[in-house]
Order: structure tokens, then sequence, then C-alpha cells
């Protein structure tokens, strides 16, 4: 695939899934950070990661063959960052929906690279709760 045909991943919606925040997973997880116990039942702030990440309808090898690139040559999370419009509960079923933002040819000291960038949203009903907009670098080889 030509990098004009990768460029038209832009805007490619990604499959909606859904993702359930269990208190058992909320305590593993203040337990693995040594936060404090979750107070009326609001989750710890990084499930906006981890329950985009786990909710989405698609695996990361599903999203990585999308810009024809095999996971097992490599991807590298490249960045993220959270956003939040409001408190995760523990126990509420959230819809997790994401899309394709672009992708982007680069060239650097260890060769050539695309470097993808995607924005999953965790959902209840139509409000936005928190997203995650991440980028994947994903090394190309020689040939």
């Amino acid at each position: 695939m030509s990098i004009p045909d990768l460029e038209q991943l832009a805007g490619t919606r990604l499959p909606e899934g859904t993702f359930t925040i269990s208190a058992a997973e909320d305590g593993q997880l203040r337990e693995v950070l040594r936060a404090g116990p979750s107070r009326s039942g609001v989750a710890h702030a990084l499930w906006a990661y981890i329950a985009t990440q786990r909710g989405i309808g698609i695996s990361v090898a599903d999203l990585c063959s999308l810009a024809q690139f095999d996971i097992a040559d490599g991807p590298m999370l490249g960045s993220s960052e959270l956003e939040y419009s409001s408190a995760m509960t523990i126990g509420t079923t959230y819809r997790v929906d994401g899309e394709v933002l672009g992708l982007e040819r680069k060239h650097g000291r260890s060769g050539t690279f695309d470097v993808m960038r995607y924005r999953e949203r965790l959902l209840s009903g139509d409000d936005l709760i928190a997203s995650a907009t991440s980028t994947f670098i994903l090394p190309r080889r020689a040939g």
C-alpha cells in the first residue's frame, strides 16, 4: 500500500464495543497503584485508558493491520492523551467507539516508520465520559 492509500485511513471508524469496570478490577488496579479505595463508587481515572483499549471492538493486531502492519514487527505506543468529561463509575457498562485520526510516514535514523493516531471514546448513552487519543509507531522494514 502506498502512502497516499494509507493517508485515506483518517476517519476510518473502529468497531464499537462495551466495557464494565468491576469493583474487583478497580480494587486490583488501586492496589497495584497504591491508590486509596474507591469513594462513592467512582472508578480510578486510569480506567479512561484501560477501558477504551479493552472495550473497543478491535484488537491491537487488527488495528495495526488497517495500516498493513504486522504486529509481529513490533508496534510501539508513542503517546496517549486522556481527557475526562465526568467521573467513571464502577458497575456501569460503557459503550466504546473510536476512529483512526491519521497516519503519517516519517523517516529517521532507524529507518522508515508510520505514526498512526487514533481516538477511542468511553460513552454512557450519548454522553462522552472520557477519551484516549493515542499514537502507535509502526516501524517499516526495508524492501
